[in-house]
């Protein structure tokens, strides 16, 4: 057998230790049987990153399963006794669509209770954000949401929050892997306390409906545009209750939905992927909103904190924004109301994050409110919300992965409001007489045309890790002089925490944690942002690039420009 030592050693000891007789029977048939899954499924410990757990569900040290799942609890489990000693301590959960996500909601609720703590259990699926607002609503000291957002359906996972409806963040992550990594499969207490266990659902639900109708900021506007038609599907996921229910709430009363897609399934059927920013999630939607001639299309992700939305373009024809492109809309739209209503008074503040538009940027300058960066990750952003509690008012803020929030009610990217307020600023188009698709080129003629694209290399597996980490080293330490006949003069490096100026060669330091990203900067506004996913065996290059744009009419022959400026940089990149 070609398997090394430690990786079959790791496997033998699942046959011989406190596991159920079933896994150990797939235990030893991946041993008689499948070299390439012993390898992928023992040759490390499923990891509990800085947000939770991910991984593909089945037997293995690498996967999803119950001694996985019941070891990551087990430990969130000691922390919070020790973070809280002689307090009742409470945590919620909540779960998607996913591949056995009862059950893994379940065991986790069965291994919190047995130490001890309050468990709020929701009824059924919910979306991600609804659990961040359940973690505030009820006072709990930490949450859990049992999903893999939009990976394949192989896969799932949990996020763990804290007490603020925030994914957790240094010291709370670290402290809390500590304790995971201290954690054997002897150590999980599996004894139930049913009286722990309490179910939570439809109190919630109103609750966070109420307060999402609170973001209204034209009713006038929707009253006028009622009738606008929206086709909207959840791909199967949580959305499928709330986002109507909540676009109703609104004022918004022609909704059509996806039947095939409004259907609870962790196989995604009708998909084959159930990501909104591919464009073939949206395919069945699109279709449905060409036959019943709808003005716009929207999308959400399984755990329903993304959204993905199409618009009618020039042409009449449905085009997909990009997550870039509606942040950029949700910030201007935002940022105008806000001042029509006299709302900002000095103390307003927008987010993003590192590998987002710059162009957040330049229209919040223009509305004389600051626009903070953050590390990818909408828990930084949260992390942020709570720095500024009591200071500073959020307004807005997005990541270009399609994830945006709207107030601080929720502290994670909540995909339910974002669709009520993208629809809200269609109908405010459409009352100004225009498109979502036509406020484009007005931003961009007013504040910089700004073009990005995300381009992934997946590697699976062991050699696929090693793979990604090369490429990074070699990113480090011999970084391009020039991109596209454009000198680097700049690179920010997000793990030594450094900038160093290329053409003064001074360094200085960058006051962010510590990510495995690094950003190249060119003397023309190019920018290139490299990191390996924490989530999926991938990693990421980010372009953007920008250029005037000094009559709308040239809108699309730039937008041409462009994307063959970016096409000549990943050619230049070799990648």
């Amino acid at each position: 057998m070609s398997v090394e030592k430690y990786i079959l050693d790791n496997a033998k000891s699942w046959l011989d230790g406190n596991f159920d007789e079933e896994t150990k029977k797939q235990v030893q048939y991946i041993i008689d049987n499948d070299e390439e899954e012993l390898t992928n499924a023992f040759y490390r410990d499923l990891e509990f990153g800085t947000g939770g757990l991910r991984g593909i569900m089945g037997v293995g040290s690498n996967r999803m399963n119950k001694y996985t799942v019941g070891m990551a609890t087990q430990g969130l489990a000691n922390y919070l006794i020790a973070t809280y000693p002689n307090e009742e301590i409470s945590l919620a959960i909540a779960y998607d669509n996913r591949l056995k996500n009862t059950y893994f909601a379940q065991i986790t609720a069965d291994v919190l209770s047995a130490n001890g703590i309050k468990v709020y259990l929701f009824d059924a699926l919910r979306p991600t954000p609804e659990l961040s607002f359940a973690i505030r609503y009820l006072h709990c000291n930490s949450g859990i949401m049992i999903t893999a957002s939009h990976n394949p359906k192989e896969y799932n996972g949990y996020k763990v929050y804290w007490n603020d409806g925030g994914q957790i963040v240094n010291p709370h992550d670290v402290n809390i892997i500590e304790e995971v990594k201290k954690t054997t499969i002897d150590n999980i207490n599996f004894n139930s306390k049913k009286e722990l266990i309490h179910t939570i659902g439809k109190d919630i639900d109103a609750a966070y409906l109420k307060e999402i109708k609170k973001l209204s900021l034209s009713p006038e506007v929707i009253e006028r545009q009622q009738e606008m038609k929206i086709v909207y599907t959840p791909i199967h996921g949580t959305g499928v209750k709330l986002v109507p229910a909540a676009l109703q709430e609104f004022g918004f009363k022609n909704i059509s939905g996806i039947p095939e897609q409004n259907i609870n399934d962790g196989n995604f059927p009708t998909v084959i992927s159930p990501n909104p920013e591919e464009p073939e999630a949206l395919t069945m939607a699109i279709k449905k909103a060409v036959e019943i001639d709808a003005s716009l299309v929207m999308a959400t992700d399984p755990d329903g904190d993304r959204v993905g939305i199409a618009v009618k373009n020039n042409n009449n024809e449905f085009e997909l924004l990009n997550g870039n492109q509606t942040a950029s809309i949700l910030i201007y739209y935002l940022l105008t109301k806000w001042k029509e209503n006299n709302k900002i008074k000095g103390e307003e503040y927008i987010c993003k994050t590192i590998v987002t538009t710059e162009l957040l940027a330049k229209i919040a300058e223009n509305f004389n409110v600051p626009a903070y960066d953050t590390l990818t990750g909408f828990k930084f952003i949260a992390e942020l919300i709570r720095e500024y509690e009591g200071k500073k008012t959020f307004i807005g803020g997005g990541e270009e992965s399609y994830g945006y929030l709207i107030g601080d009610f929720v502290r994670d990217k909540d995909a339910v409001s974002s669709c009520c307020m993208i629809a809200e600023a269609a109908a405010w188009a459409a009352d100004n007489g225009k498109t979502l698709y036509q406020l484009l080129p007005e931003i961009y003629s007013q504040f910089g045309f700004y073009y990005e694209h995300l381009m992934s290399i997946k590697r699976e597996g062991k050699k696929g890790a090693e793979e990604i980490q090369e490429m990074m080293s070699t990113f480090r330490t011999n970084p391009p002089a020039t991109i596209n006949n454009s000198k680097v003069v700049c690179i920010k490096d997000y793990l030594s925490l450094e900038m160093t100026d290329m053409v003064t060669n001074i360094q200085t330091p960058l006051d962010f944690h510590k990510s495995n990203v690094l950003q190249l900067f060119t003397e023309d506004g190019s920018k290139i942002t490299m990191r390996p996913s924490g989530t999926e065996p991938k990693i990421k290059f980010y372009f953007s690039v920008n250029e005037e744009l000094n009559s709308i009419s040239d809108f699309e022959k730039k937008k041409e420009y462009l994307k063959n400026k970016i096409n000549m940089i990943i050619a230049d990149l070799n990648l």
